[in-house]
């Protein structure tokens, strides 16, 4: 992961502590049911999120190919 790409990564995800529905988001189906995507240029946050706890679990941040999901 370029520097770049990488504080571009970090900013998202100081927001999310915040808002994480916020920006680019998709629910995610199949195996990720209950899960959602955040979208940051060619990369994928993917997390479910408990608003009763107020958590948000980072299940994976990857580069977007033809098979990431």
């Amino acid at each position: 992961m370029q520097g770049r790409d990488r504080d571009r990564i970090n900013q998202v995800l100081n927001e999310m502590k915040e808002e994480p529905l916020h920006g680019d988001i998709v629910p995610l189906r199949g195996q990720h049911q209950g899960a959602f995507r955040r979208r940051i240029g060619s990369w994928r946050i993917v997390f479910p999120v408990k608003p009763e706890a107020q958590i948000v679990v980072i299940h994976d941040i990857v580069r977007r190919t033809s098979t990431t999901y």
